[in-house]
């Protein structure tokens, strides 16, 4: 009888397969193991981005994976699911602990996937949704017309005041005028506190359902540093990479609503979301990623994850006022969350031409559009930084001024080529790029280690 330990068979077998593909196929693994580098020596400043712990990469390249089954547990399609029945079990059981929900389901691939279940379970073709813009910060499944959610359904988008802070009383008055069926509030480029509860008043008043997407903000809701809409929603959604670091995939919660009835239906809300996972929308579940993401909820449920949201916050702070301090202007003025926001009009750059220069720099942010912008989503006049990352690595104020500095000595060295091209000296660029490698190894990233 083997005497072989559960943990030494996963790792066994990890490692035949990491032998298996360097022997079988050098060329996939010399672009995994250049991946690999370039996470550890260049500044990751997206602010939907993050880094795996390896023990929830190890969960999603699993033999579990491997399990074909469609349902839930107790109730699959296929037979050998005694396992994975409890896997996914533990997984909804540690979503619910950790944000205080009365119902998860862990299933949904994607966090656009989790919004498309509850948009498509709650509305029917036609019907009317209201979403934040996409110029003002909200996300393509929130109505944008480039988004199944904005051609299935009647969009209409509410925005922001001249601050580029949330106009409650738009938001109120094309409910009011509108009278959608679901209301979207939460954002991808809103560097503020959401008022929850104040959007669950205005779904009252008009009869709509509302949605919380909290995709950005989801390990600042786990760790109490940001209200949490999970009771305050009909339900709430969220990515589980990101904020969570955790594997790619989707989450839906439901608080206080889970088990009200919908009108006409014999369903409750609990039951509708569950249909609407599977079969309506969804076929067989990732099981690596459900057991990946019961590995994350379980990370974030420790102390430690509190204290890095905490770091999380206070960076973004820290950077903001930094590129305040160097004579930029920040959207909002500046930070509640882990982002900050560039409006770059005022110096004649693009978004996408900070982007292109930053990158070459070792700098990985990205263009965003930002309030009025005249320019769209593949130009761009704004730039969004997020401190998940550096947060992770370990960085403090100190290096967010470093990084406020550096990002600085990019944008400004940029010179005018022709009528729409700048270029950046050889020299600022391998100055900046030597900079930026010397503090990312200095502030390694941990799950990049070596145990």
């Amino acid at each position: 009888m083997s005497t072989t330990t559960s943990a030494g068979v996963l790792a066994d077998f990890a490692s035949i397969g990491a032998r298996r593909l360097a022997a079988a196929d050098p060329q996939l693994t010399g672009l995994l193991e250049r991946e690999h580098a370039r996470q550890n020596d260049t500044l990751a400043m997206v602010a939907a981005s993050s880094s795996a712990d390896p023990s929830v990469l190890a969960c999603a390249g699993a033999s579990i994976s491997n399990v074909t089954t469609e349902g839930y547990p107790g109730a699959r399609y296929h037979a050998g699911c005694e396992v994975v029945d409890e896997v996914e079990r533990l997984a909804v059981e540690r979503a619910k602990t950790l944000f205080g929900a009365a119902y998860a389901n862990v299933q949904p691939h994607s966090g656009s996937t989790a919004n498309q279940i509850v948009l498509c379970t709650l509305m029917k073709p036609g019907d009317t949704l209201l979403g934040m813009e996409l110029s003002a910060g909200g996300h393509l499944t929130h109505g944008s017309p480039a988004s199944v959610s904005g051609r299935f359904f009647h969009a209409v988008g509410y925005g922001t005041d001249a601050e580029g802070l949330l106009d409650y009383d738009q938001v109120a008055a094309l409910a009011r005028a509108h009278r959608p069926k679901v209301i979207v509030c939460g954002a991808s480029a809103y560097p503020r506190t959401v008022d929850f509860a104040r959007f669950r008043q205005i779904a009252d008043e008009v009869g709509a359902y509302l949605l919380a997407d909290i995709s950005h903000i989801a390990g600042l809701v786990a760790a109490g540093l940001h209200p949490s809409p999970v009771d305050h929603a009909h339900a709430t959604t969220t990515s589980t990479y990101k904020q969570l670091y955790g594997p790619r995939g989707g989450l839906v919660l439901l608080g206080r609503d889970a088990e009200t009835p919908l009108p006409g239906s014999r369903r409750t809300l609990a039951q509708a979301i569950s249909h609407g996972t599977f079969p309506f929308l969804q076929g067989t579940p990732d099981l690596g990623a459900v057991a990946a993401k019961a590995r994350a909820f379980d990370i974030a449920a420790q102390d430690g994850f509190h204290a890095l949201a905490q770091r999380v916050v206070s960076d973004a702070a820290e950077l903001a006022d930094a590129f305040t301090g160097l004579g930029h202007t920040l959207v909002t003025g500046g930070t509640d969350n882990h982002m900050v926001l560039l409006d770059l009009r005022s110096t004649g750059l693009t978004g996408a031409i900070a982007e292109t220069a930053l990158a070459d720099c070792g700098i990985v942010v990205n263009r965003n559009r930002i309030p009025g912008d005249p320019h769209g989503p593949r130009v761009t006049s704004g730039i969004r930084f997020g401190t998940n990352t550096p947060a992770l690595r370990g960085m403090g104020r100190a290096e967010m001024r470093r990084c406020a500095a550096l990002i600085d000595r990019v944008l400004t060295a940029l010179e005018p080529h022709g009528t729409r091209e700048f270029t950046l000296a050889p020299a600022v660029r391998a100055e900046v790029r030597d900079e930026v490698t010397r503090l990312c190894r200095q502030f390694p990233l941990p799950h990049h280690l070596p145990a």
